[in-house]
């Protein structure tokens, strides 16, 4: 759908937002403009902050994120001004593992996982790279199989 890149040193939690910026997906019919909403996002307690919430409530993207230890125990601390948990489905949460295994099949090809590259632009051009490696290892084989 979408990849960002982000110096080495930055908190990638601070990307949702923009990341959410760059996604397109292609309608089906391959008529109108592409879809700017996922249709549900999938992630660790890393991005179970409220900045990163809010713009998916707002944008109306249905999520999946655990909360926190910390937050859970700020929350509970303060008892009903603390608020009410968000939503949280442990059945959906469990297909998480698909994200993990896809970060897993990119950092196969050395040059994703080492990062070589100086420039962002061709750091970019080796992740689209693996991405379609990786796209054309999944798609079935169209043959007939007489």
């Amino acid at each position: 759908m979408a990849t960002r890149i982000t110096p080495g040193q930055a908190a990638d939690t601070r990307e949702l937002a923009p990341l959410l910026d760059t996604v397109a997906v292609p309608r089906p019919t391959g008529q109108g403009r592409p879809r700017k909403r996922p249709d549900h996002l999938l992630a660790d307690k890393a991005y179970g902050s409220k900045a990163n919430r809010r713009p998916l409530r707002g944008r109306g993207i249905a999520h999946t994120i655990p909360e926190r230890d910390d937050v859970i125990a700020n929350r509970t601390r303060k008892g009903s001004a603390g608020g009410r948990p968000p939503n949280f489905n442990p059945a959906r949460y469990k297909d998480r593992n698909q994200v993990e295994r896809g970060f897993n099949r990119r950092k196969q090809h050395r040059a994703v996982a080492t990062r070589y590259d100086k420039l962002a632009s061709r750091y970019q051009a080796t992740l689209t790279i693996a991405s379609i490696m990786d796209w054309l290892r999944a798609a079935p084989d169209s043959r007939s199989t007489r």
